[in-house]
């Protein structure tokens, strides 16, 4: 599979908080290398902040998740503009410049408009990732 999968700070969050979620699942996928998976510096910074505040205990494991991730440089500004905030449209171009075929998130306040709307967001499949596994991995019931 050619699945390139960007992370968003709130998914590594997940992932660390809740090793029994589906986003844990995400790292889970690296054995039978189905799926790269990819964030930028200021996703993780952003997900070791709120995990300091809201469950030091899992910083441990946030840290493990890193080390299977492919860490992209933000570039100043995206192809294409879209209306995000600033920090959302840094973490939006990151994921464009890692060639994502995917940018996994929960923010559906601010990315919500362009879930599923790749020829909005420069072929770019934003999405929950409950909808990454139902659409590419044909699970039916998370």
């Amino acid at each position: 599979m050619s699945l390139r999968a960007f992370l968003d700070a709130n998914i590594l969050f997940t992932a660390a908080y809740n090793s029994q979620g589906l986003a844990r699942l995400l790292f889970d996928l690296q054995k039978y290398k189905a799926l790269s998976r990819l964030t930028s510096s200021l996703a993780i910074d952003e997900a070791r902040i709120n995990l300091e505040i809201k469950k030091p205990s899992a910083l441990d494991d946030l840290a493990r998740l890193i080390e299977a991730l492919e860490v992209v440089q933000t570039p100043a500004r995206p192809p294409i503009v879209l209306d995000l905030p600033p920090k959302d449209l840094a973490i939006f171009a990151a994921a464009v410049a890692g060639r994502a075929t995917h940018l996994l998130t929960g923010d559906k306040k601010h990315f919500g408009r362009y879930f599923n709307k790749p020829n909005r967001t420069a072929g770019i499949v934003i999405q929950t990732v409950q909808a990454f596994f139902v659409e590419n991995f044909g699970l039916t019931r998370l």
